[in-house]
């Protein structure tokens, strides 16, 4: 069966992760994604981040699969010729330069709007395209301080922490693609294009707004990370026991393994191999938390 954005093309000027995980997304789903980058060295994210110099990065390999490439100048009159003819035969260009980038070589939505009406522009920008921080540059790590994500993650004893995920770079993307497949729907109904616009900080802030729900309610700061912990919503409805214990490599799962466990009789029962895991399985499954594990080498 065809995929679902089979016959969608994409023009795809972005560049790192914000812009190209949202594109990576287009293309996974059918989408014929042509990366358009600078002629010499490629897209920054090629070359910044490789393991071995003059071979593409995986974080760069990672983030633009299933698209196709080619190189192209902006600056150049021949180069903005070949690009105003490409626009034309695309439905949707994405970019995410430092703000004013794109409409310094004459491309700003107006003009794009002209080149084609029917083109659905995607913009991505750490902080929008209007506001007093609109002209900062950011990454992920900017998105996650500056949308509230570090500020949940950590204990009262540590300092704000950085989440492990991306969710300021592929977790903009995502909310990118959503925008961008909702004007392509809303343009089949009216036959116009959009710009659609992502700014990293409010999309961190979109994945924060659960646990900041004491602040909507007073008004004031609130230590999220000591809040977090008695979270009316997110309280069990009796105290848990979990603990994470050491666990040695069993090799084949057929061999045999010992375990002791002690029950919650206070008696010690010994599991063999398979049966051990079997028995965990169930236990999980039907959230047993009277579990208190020691395991140690056969």
């Amino acid at each position: 069966m065809e995929k679902a954005l089979a016959g969608v093309k994409v023009l795809d000027l972005t560049q790192f992760e914000a812009g190209t995980s949202c594109t990576e997304m287009l293309a996974w789903l059918g989408a014929d994604v042509i990366k358009l980058e600078a002629p010499g060295k490629g897209e920054q994210g090629r070359w910044q981040l490789t393991e071995k110099p003059g071979i593409d990065s995986h974080y760069f390999m990672l983030l633009n699969a299933n698209k196709r490439s080619i190189t192209l100048n902006l600056k150049d009159d021949r180069g903005k010729k070949i690009f105003i003819e490409l626009l034309k035969k695309v439905d949707i260009l994405s970019e995410n330069f430092s703000l004013g980038t794109l409409e310094s070589w004459g491309f700003g939505w107006e003009r794009l709007q002209e080149i084609n009406p029917r083109l659905i522009y995607l913009t991505i920008k750490g902080f929008g395209t209007y506001g007093p921080y609109s002209k900062y540059k950011s990454f992920d790590m900017i998105a996650q301080a500056a949308g509230g994500a570090m500020a949940l993650t950590g204990t009262p004893e540590t300092p704000p922490l950085k989440p492990g995920p991306t969710i300021g770079d592929t977790g903009t993307g995502m909310h990118a693609a959503v925008g961008v497949l909702a004007a392509y729907i809303q343009r089949e109904r009216t036959g116009k294009g959009q710009k659609v616009e992502l700014s990293m900080q409010e999309a961190v802030l979109n994945f924060c707004r659960v646990p900041m729900m004491c602040t909507y309610i007073t008004h004031k700061p609130v230590d999220s990370r000591r809040r977090s912990r008695r979270h009316l919503s997110l309280r069990p409805r009796r105290r848990q026991r979990l603990r994470i214990y050491p666990v040695h490599d069993a090799g084949d799962v057929d061999e045999p393994v010992q375990c002791d466990r002690t029950a919650g009789n206070g008696r010690r029962r010994t599991f063999q191999g398979a049966a051990l895991a079997a028995s965990a399985r169930r236990r999980i499954d039907r959230g047993d938390q009277r579990m208190d594990h020691q395991t140690h080498q056969a």
